[in-house]
């Protein structure tokens, strides 16, 4: 009796890892599995963001379903002015309030739980990709992944995916010293044929909207090269987009470029000064969000990133004009 108990807890531990998909099969079928698992997972639930910093809370609801007609996602904030975002393939509607806006689909932006870039190459490059601990989240089974920055010009990210379909349920990114400056989790999540698609093909609230429309985004393959030059980008990050437009309550044209290495992105911002004061030049931060901002000759030039402070310095200092 006493040597067969000695062998129940081996059984139950093998018992249970079979139950789950084993990610050590291969690390790069695993990342494959969890950057489609948000495109390809019928999912609904709740999340919570914090800002590690400034202490920040915002809880959402997402619902994400794909079928014959296509990709269908909603994106509700649960606390603050309402705020709703439904997508139906390339359509997209922003609702704020009682406003709704028709925007484009915004080339290389990523948001919970779809953080993984498709390509995966650049990630290797950039970043020391390892294996950790086993865990739940949500009440799910989950296997986490560190991705440790190879250069001190970028952040650390750890995220926990859903053994069983790749799905991403917590993401937290890693200063320096290891602490969380930003952290995504499901706090409750459905799976499967349980996720309600009653809501698929709805508009929010009825057209005419109080804000105009969006205007047509073209990826940087289309566009000719831009007379506005940045020198020092870190390594791996490459242009996803850049256009010229206003922006906001801005009546004078933007130039806006993105570049983005697969995990964090930087946007750089060049408009002209005319005649206005800009009383927080600087550097400030949001969570993991850097915000640096110069005048240069009659430009002011404004870098966002999801990276260290130092970067985006860099990265506003070396931003010049290359055109004749």
């Amino acid at each position: 009796m006493v040597a067969s108990l000695k062998v129940l807890p081996a059984l139950l531990l093998l018992f249970c890892q079979s139950l789950y998909a084993d990610p050590r099969r291969g690390d790069t079928d695993w990342l494959e599995t969890m950057a489609f698992a948000a495109h390809q997972t019928d999912y609904s639930g709740t999340f919570v963001y914090q800002d590690g910093v400034g202490g920040t809370v915002e809880v959402s609801r997402i619902t994400h379903i794909l079928d014959a007609d296509g990709e269908h996602q909603r994106l509700e904030s649960l606390n603050g002015v309402r705020r709703e975002i439904v997508s139906n393939n390339n359509q997209v509607w922003l609702v704020y309030g009682e406003h709704k806006i028709r925007l484009d689909r915004p080339q290389g932006e990523k948001g919970f739980p779809d953080l993984l870039p498709e390509q995966l190459s650049s990630l290797k490059e950039n970043y020391s990709i390892k294996q950790a601990e086993e865990d739940r989240v949500a009440g799910f089974h989950v296997h986490a992944i560190v991705f440790q920055p190879k250069d001190n010009l970028r952040y650390a990210h750890k995220m926990w995916a859903d053994s069983s379909s790749g799905l991403l349920l917590k993401a937290v990114v890693l200063d320096e010293r290891s602490r969380i400056i930003e952290q995504y989790a499901f706090t409750e999540l459905t799976l499967g044929a349980k996720v309600d698609h009653s809501w698929i093909g709805k508009n929010p609230l009825p057209m005419p909207s109080a804000f105009p429309q969006g205007n047509a985004v073209k990826p940087a393959a289309d566009l000719k090269p831009s007379e506005w030059q940045v020198d020092a980008l870190p390594s791996g990050f490459k242009k996803i987009v850049e256009f010229c437009r206003p922006i906001r309550d801005k009546n004078i044209p933007v130039t806006h470029m993105v570049f983005s290495d697969g995990l964090a992105g930087i946007s750089v911002f060049i408009e002209d000064v005319a005649g206005r004061e800009f009383p927080n030049l600087g550097l400030s931060s949001q969570g993991a969000i850097q915000v640096y901002n110069r005048i240069s000759g009659d430009k002011l030039i404004t870098v966002v990133g999801e990276v260290p402070p130092r970067t985006v310095i860099q990265v506003a200092e070396s931003v010049r004009y290359a055109g004749e």
